[in-house]
């Protein structure tokens, strides 16, 4: 028995796998078409399905608006109830329907229709209602369901998600939207926070570690230890410039080979050109930083600044783990 579930369970997801690939075949002008018309949508995107179909389309209403395309779900059983006056003179329609035929689309293909408001079918029957009343048809036909008894829609509902995400994904390329927006759209959770910029989670009026070259050895211990961001101390010159960083590690190092670690400057112990980040690089690129040069504190610099290289902050690796980038 289990043999046989895991035999049933290989070939839902191999079917389910080709429907998906043999979109790419699907894929022509009719496309293109529907790309341009979202992408010259003056209003919002209202998609619209029943059954599976209504399931999926919330998806990809949900994926167009977090890309830089306003969309609402439209349920097909309630716009004749009143629900037709979300649709507006400047929206697109997206209708979803494997079939093609399906009667509770009825209400909203006639309203376009009165209203010249272009549709986008995404459908497997391209002779169907739905898809004559379209201005671009998507197809996604498969060959077969993956459902043993060849009825629940399982490949057809997956390729119509596939391609749902390329209409998105296309529109997102094609509007130049970029990580900004994204971020912006974005800004709860674990992706909020791998989307954030350095400068956002920078304490606001914290005292750097920063001493100068001259600065006597005991005192850049104090500074190293009296500060929220401890282990690091970077080094100004009288511009204010960063210069140099001494860490905690080249202090350890120190105590264990020096007989008077306590004596001398900064100078004698910084290391020059230190890693930095500049305060608009996004806290993921911060990490990786991080991680290639197997550091545990970065600097932050504001290239934009008059003076671009003064510290304006200090960022450790704890702060970006707390924060969940990882």
């Amino acid at each position: 028995m289990a043999k046989n579930t895991l035999d049933l369970a290989k070939s839902v997801l191999e079917i389910e796998a080709q429907a998906v690939l043999a979109l790419k075949d699907k894929i022509g002008e009719s496309f293109i078409k529907a790309v341009e018309v979202v992408n010259q949508c003056q209003g919002k995107i209202v998609v619209t399905g029943i059954g599976k179909s209504g399931q999926i389309a919330r998806k990809i209403a949900s994926t167009l608006s977090s890309t830089g395309s306003p969309a609402v779900f439209l349920h097909p059983a309630e716009s004749g109830h009143g629900d037709l006056g979300m649709i507006s003179q400047q929206d697109v329609v997206i209708g979803i329907s494997y079939g093609g035929d399906t009667t509770e689309l009825t209400p909203v293909l006639s309203y376009i229709a009165r209203k010249n408001i272009p549709l986008i079918a995404i459908t497997g029957k391209v002779q169907s209602t739905l898809a004559k009343a379209a201005a671009a048809v998507l197809d996604v036909s498969v060959t077969r369901e993956a459902c043993p008894l060849g009825l629940a829609p399982t490949a057809s509902s997956t390729a119509t998600l596939a391609m749902g995400d390329a209409l998105a994904m296309a529109v997102l390329d094609l509007k130049g939207f970029n990580a900004d927006e994204f971020a912006s759209n974005h800004p709860g959770g674990g992706l909020g926070f791998k989307l954030s910029r350095v400068k956002d989670l920078l304490p606001v009026g914290e005292d750097l570690p920063l001493v100068k070259p001259d600065t006597p050895m005991r005192q850049v211990f104090s500074v190293m230890t009296h500060r929220d961001v401890r282990g690091a101390a970077g080094v100004c010159d009288d511009s204010g410039d960063l210069i140099g960083i001494i860490t905690d590690g080249v202090i350890r190092k120190r105590l264990e080979t020096s007989a008077e670690p306590l004596n001398g400057t900064a100078n004698d112990l910084m290391t020059l050109n230190p890693r930095t980040i500049d305060c608009d690089e996004l806290v993921e690129k911060a990490l990786f930083v991080m991680e290639q040069f197997r550091i545990n504190v970065l600097f932050v610099l504001d290239a934009k600044s008059s003076q671009p290289k003064k510290p304006v902050g200090i960022i450790d690796i704890g702060v970006l783990l707390r924060a969940k980038v990882r």
